[in-house]
């Protein structure tokens, strides 16, 4: 761990020489929660056009979305060399293993792509699917996928297989928020999917939210043991943000008690809180979302980009002269094994 925190970028160029930039892939799926196979109207927080940026559209082949993704970025990350294929928006295993076999491996043929990261969902995942994708992370479908990276020691390394992450939205360790959102699932089967995933030796991410409806600042901080034993690589935190249109922001008009709304000088208080008390091999890929401010009633923070807040938490825990970890005791009942980092 470099620096005080733990961080996803960081272990990338610790161990591949480079930053791997996400490439937002929608394959045009959709949710079991919004189909009816268990439930109508998806989770009350989302409305997925918010999450994800104009280049990928499910009108397009994934190639051209990968073409326009690497354009769209070439601005911003001009180092960027490499990418991970990203299906993000709706459930991106929700569907026979045939048809995802058939996106999976289109995206990996773009040459700039070296693996795939795919959102998805706890009750979404079964043997057949984790026993594909732990054969395509072990080189045994694509025999002669060859990527050339920078190395840790910018020597040059070959990858002959595709990096591989599954990644979950958990959202919650509470089961009584994830009814009330609607999830469909409860958080016993998120820590089954997590374990069947990580003894395939399949890197797993996961997703949480911070201020859904009816929990507290304890509560969030009780949830950093249970995060910690889930034997999970990276891991995202979003504050709620209240989309227009979606369930969520109706029950906040008719309810604004039941939710934690925090400033921003306590939100880096509440991230600060939680990282000490988080695992140290865990990545942390994000402390906060960015959605544009046409889907928000009111933009909660002002016009923030994710780079400051970042420093601004760096400076907090320089501030408080603290670090990922400084308060971790592992929980034996929960324990499970550890994605090294």
């Amino acid at each position: 761990m470099e620096g005080r925190y733990n961080s996803a970028a960081g272990y990338f160029k610790r161990t591949y020489g480079e930053r791997l930039q996400k490439l937002v892939v929608d394959a045009g799926f959709t949710c079991p929660n919004r189909d009816g196979t268990k439930g109508r109207g998806g989770c009350t927080f989302c409305d997925n056009a918010a999450f994800h940026p104009g280049y990928s559209t499910p009108d397009k082949p994934i190639r051209q979305q990968l073409d326009e993704g690497i354009e769209f970025h070439r601005l911003r990350y001009p180092r960027a060399r490499h990418y991970l294929a990203y299906f993000q928006p709706f459930t991106n295993t929700y569907a026979p293993l045939e048809r995802l076999r058939s996106l999976y491996l289109e995206a990996l043929s773009h040459p700039s792509v070296t693996g795939l990261v795919i959102g998805t969902r706890p009750d979404c995942v079964d043997e057949e699917i984790l026993d594909f994708l732990a054969d395509l992370k072990d080189g045994k479908i694509l025999k002669d996928w060859r990527r050339l990276l920078p190395g840790p020691d910018g020597s040059g390394m070959e990858v002959s297989a595709p990096l591989l992450t599954l990644e979950y939205g958990i959202e919650s360790c509470n089961d009584q928020t994830l009814r009330r959102i609607n999830r469909c699932h409860d958080f016993a089967c998120a820590r089954k999917a997590v374990a069947l995933t990580s003894e395939r030796g399949i890197d797993c991410g996961a997703h949480f939210i911070l201020g859904l409806p009816g929990e507290t600042l304890k509560m969030l901080l009780s949830e950093c043991d249970k995060i910690s034993a889930l034997p999970l690589r990276t891991v995202k935190f979003h504050q709620l943000q209240l989309v227009k249109g979606t369930r969520m922001e109706r029950e906040f008009a008719e309810k604004p008690a039941d939710f934690l709304r925090l400033g921003l000088e306590d939100y880096l208080d509440l991230i600060t809180d939680m990282l000490e008390r988080l695992r140290p091999s865990l990545c942390i890929e994000r402390i906060a979302g960015e959605v544009p401010p046409r889907f928000l009633g009111e933009t909660q923070w002002g016009l923030l980009r994710n780079v400051d807040l970042i420093r601004r938490l760096e400076a907090r825990l320089e501030e408080r002269d603290t670090f990922q970890g400084r308060l971790y005791r592992p929980l034996p009942e929960l324990s499970g094994p550890e994605s090294p980092a």
